[in-house]
């Protein structure tokens, strides 16, 4: 499967608009896919993405869910129970997300032992990454 991506002029490298960059970054960055691609599911509690997100911690968790919905792609309802029950659901624009989600998770799968060769060649020669 061939992906082609087409970058809009104003989010190309070189551009001062640094918001489009960060948002790029937040949008990238695993945890975030990770949480969009779960949520996809359906609404889950806090306890429960952190129990399904591997290597992640708490605090970087929390920081990938506030950024997710600062961003508008995440919904948080909190709960008056106690303790306070806190659920997360994707927006309709967090929804919007699942195609190119799939479609990364996909290319991965796809290209995961090319890309596992190539860094066993990088630490094979540690000399190849000094600066000069």
């Amino acid at each position: 499967m061939d992906i082609a991506v087409v970058v809009p002029p104003r989010l190309r490298l070189g551009n001062e608009d640094q918001y489009d960059r960060r948002l790029l970054r937040r949008v990238r960055i695993a945890s975030a896919t990770d949480i969009v691609g779960l949520v996809l599911e359906g609404t889950l509690r806090y306890a429960e993405l952190s129990r399904r997100i591997e290597g992640v911690s708490q605090k970087m968790l929390t920081q990938t869910l506030r950024g997710l919905e600062a961003d508008g792609f995440v919904a948080r309802t909190v709960h008056p129970t106690v303790p306070p029950r806190v659920e997360y659901d994707l927006t309709e624009l967090g929804r919007s997300l699942a195609e190119p989600i799939t479609a990364l998770r996909q290319w991965t799968e796809t290209h995961i032992n090319e890309i596992e060769r190539a860094r066993a060649r990088a630490r094979a020669t540690p000399e190849a990454w000094k600066a000069p």
